[in-house]
C-alpha cells in the first residue's frame, strides 16, 4: 500500500470514528426523558449514591425537571430535538473530507473550532443556568476529546497534501 493510500485510509477511519461519536451524541438528545429514568434507576441499582451523592442528586434533579417539562411543557424538549438534529447535520458535513480530504480540510478545521467553542460556552452558560461546575467539566471534555481525532485527521491531511502537491520545475531562462 502506498503512503498516499495508507494516509487516506487512516484519515477515513478517524473521520468515521468521529462521525459515529457525533451521531451517537446527537441521537441521545432525542430520548432524554427515558434516558434520565434509566440512568437514575441504574445509579440506584449500583448504589452509586453511597460514593457519589452529588451525581445522583443532580441526575434526580434533572430527571424531575425533564419529567415536569415533558408533562406540562413538552414544547421545551423540542429544543433538544433541534440539538440532536444539529449533531446529525454536522456529521453529514464530514462526508466532504471523507471524499476529498485535502480539498475539504476546512470542515475538519471548522469542527476543531466548534470543539474549542464548547469550553467557553460551558464556562459562561453553565453558571448562568445553575449547572454544577463538575458537570460543566464533563461538557467541556466533549470538546477536548472531540478535538483529538480532528487534530489527528488535520495532521494527516497536511501530510497527504504534501505528498500530492505538484513538484515545481525550475524555469530556465535563455
Amino acid at each position: 500500500m502506498s503512503d498516499r493510500a495508507a494516509l487516506l485510509k487512516g484519515i477515513r477511519a478517524w473521520l468515521v470514528f468521529f462521525v459515529v461519536c457525533l451521531v451517537l451524541s446527537g441521537a441521545t438528545a432525542f430520548p432524554l426523558v427515558h434516558e434520565l429514568r434509566w440512568t437514575e434507576d441504574l445509579l440506584r441499582a449500583l448504589s452509586v449514591s453511597e460514593h457519589l451523592p452529588g451525581l445522583t442528586d443532580w441526575i434526580a434533579r434533572v430527571r424531575a425537571g425533564l419529567d415536569q417539562a415533558d408533562a406540562e411543557y413538552p414544547f421545551l424538549l423540542y429544543g433538544t430535538d433541534w440539538l440532536a438534529f444539529a449533531h446529525l447535520v454536522i456529521a453529514v458535513a464530514f462526508y466532504g473530507p471523507y471524499r476529498d480530504p485535502v480539498r475539504n480540510i476546512w470542515v475538519v478545521e471548522f469542527g476543531m473550532i466548534a470543539c474549542a467553542g464548547i469550553v467557553p460556552l460551558a464556562l459562561i452558560c453553565g453558571p448562568l443556568r445553575g449547572i454544577p461546575f463538575w458537570w460543566s467539566v464533563i461538557d467541556m471534555a466533549f470538546g477536548v476529546f472531540g478535538v483529538i481525532p480532528l487534530h489527528v485527521v488535520r495532521q494527516r491531511i497536511k501530510r497527504l497534501e504534501a505528498l500530492t502537491a505538484p513538484v515545481a520545475t525550475p524555469v530556465l531562462s535563455g
